[in-house]
């Protein structure tokens, strides 16, 4: 399984959130760059990046992309980008800028046509981010519920071509509280074969523990965790953490 150091940015800082709300934002670094060179020393494969700003506003933030951009040239690990990419266009700009993965949620619950065109373009380079509070998609930066189902999202979005999912629990997200394993077998389970990536919640390693077991037992499509708030406020050790999952 994959794990994903989360760097998430906002103003250019890189911060967390609590369930997603952008009020209760607290910074870790004013460098993500740093941030990013110090997870790769701690043996991350992948980088995760958000943007807030974009993801609240709809449209890329112009600062916070020329830290992404400098990130992919002076880092060198694949960046798996999420927030405000709701255009084919933002989508292309991202590859551009040397991103591996882009993440798309409130463009793929909105608009199954640009979903489907951006599926058959990019295939497995594109990840449908399933944020859910209750069990229902939240779009818009999290802000609203579009008022279907995690489930029954996933399965419209693999019959348009999704090739990938991240499913994150708003509720657990930054509340180093767990990992919600029951919502995300559902979903999980529901897309047999379509990899899925967790995310929200991993607050110690047997959490970790808990999504090997998953995997192994009933979910062999899920391929990795992204995780956060457990290795900023350092209830988890990132080389720890790499190494459990790597065993």
């Amino acid at each position: 399984m994959i794990l994903f150091p989360a760097i998430d940015i906002q103003g250019g800082k890189c911060v967390r959130l609590l369930q997603g709300q952008f009020d209760q934002a607290t910074t870790y670094s004013d460098d993500p760059i740093t941030v990013a060179e110090r997870w790769k020393s701690e043996g991350a494969q992948w980088l995760h990046i958000v943007d807030l700003d974009g993801a609240r506003t709809g449209v890329p933030s112009s600062r916070n992309l020329g830290l992404v951009r400098r990130i992919a040239d002076e880092v060198g690990l694949p960046i798996q980008f999420g927030g405000g990419v709701r255009t084919a266009e933002a989508a292309e700009r991202m590859f551009d800028m040397g991103v591996s993965r882009v993440v798309v949620g409130t463009a793929a619950a909105r608009n199954p046509e640009l979903a489907a065109a951006l599926f058959t373009s990019y295939g497995e380079k594109i990840a449908v981010g399933v944020d859910a509070r209750d069990g229902l998609v939240a779009v818009h930066g999290w802000q609203e519920s579009s008022g279907e189902q995690a489930t029954d999202f996933v399965i419209r979005m693999v019959e348009l071509g999704a090739a990938r999912f991240i499913y994150t629990d708003i509720a657990r997200d930054g509340m180093l509280k767990g990992v919600n394993v029951v919502s995300l077998a559902l979903v999980a389970v529901a897309v047999p074969g379509v990899p899925v990536i967790a995310s929200g919640g991993v607050t110690t390693l047997g959490d970790l523990d808990a999504l090997k077991e998953m995997r192994i037992h009933s979910a062999p499509n899920l391929e990795g965790v992204i995780i956060g708030k457990a290795i900023y406020a350092g209830t988890v050790s990132l080389p720890e953490a790499v190494q459990r999952f790597s065993t």
